[in-house]
């Protein structure tokens, strides 16, 4: 699936789109998505900019979005303008290795349990097959008003 059908899925745009291509995805179970990390991002210029690295901060919402393209296939949902899926909480987050230019981010989701609306997924990131972050992610799906 690539970036076309990735900006229908996702309401985030440049910068904060962090999802460049997914791989896999199996409803109801799983997602494994890319983001390809590249010096031109822009907060490189002062995440160091003696030795560029991918803010963890960054990492977590890359894996969000990816659990966010999964949770609206899963639940058979168009996003539209009138929905969007909000992180709820972050547990276990821990950051194994730093990411730099250069590098592509394979950001793997998998549904651990939905209770009452809320999406509960194991999440990875990894570069060349070292983990680099990982997490519990939780997520909400909701409509939202238009402006």
């Amino acid at each position: 699936m690539d970036i076309q059908y990735i900006l229908r899925k996702l309401p985030h745009r440049y910068p904060i789109l962090l999802v460049d291509r997914v791989l896999e995805l199996e409803k109801d179970v799983r997602i494994k998505a890319l983001k390809n990390v590249t010096f031109n991002e822009p907060f490189f210029m002062g995440h160091f900019p003696a030795r560029p690295v991918m803010p963890g901060v960054l990492m977590l919402e890359a894996l969000a979005q990816s659990a966010a393209i999964l949770s609206f296939e899963s639940a058979g949902a168009d996003p539209g303008d009138d929905t969007v899926v909000y992180f709820a909480g972050i547990d276990n987050a821990r950051f194994k290795k730093p990411v730099g230019p250069g590098d592509q981010l394979i950001l793997e989701a998998a549904i651990d349990r939905v209770k009452s609306g809320i999406y509960r997924y194991k999440a990875k990131a990894s570069v060349d097959g070292a983990t680099v972050c990982e997490a519990d992610l939780m997520c909400t799906m909701r409509r939202v008003a238009a402006p």
